[in-house]
């Protein structure tokens, strides 16, 4: 048997596979700018991650207005395209 060869290459191989399968990363476009996300992601964890949770923010997917009663259940997917306004108060 030859270097490579055997059982521990191919079970390492299925080992990678599967942990390539949970670090899928997602490439979105927020306000014009490309930014990489590891995947699944949703609206609620997006403003996380940019800390905007619990800001009075609207946000448009894909040229929708996305309710904020929906941002649980808003699944982002590879090359959507997102505008995020927040709201500034003054007076």
């Amino acid at each position: 048997m030859r270097a490579g060869e055997g059982v521990v290459p191919l079970v390492l191989g299925f080992a990678l596979q599967a942990l390539f399968k949970y670090l899928e990363v997602i490439e979105v476009i927020i306000n014009g700018r490309a930014r990489s996300f590891a995947a699944p992601l949703n609206v609620s964890g997006l403003l996380g991650q940019l800390d905007l949770q619990g800001k009075r923010i609207a946000l448009e997917r894909n040229g929708e207005i996305v309710p904020r009663s929906q941002f649980d259940a808003a699944e982002l997917a590879d090359g959507d395209a997102l505008e995020i306004v927040v709201a500034v108060g003054g007076g």
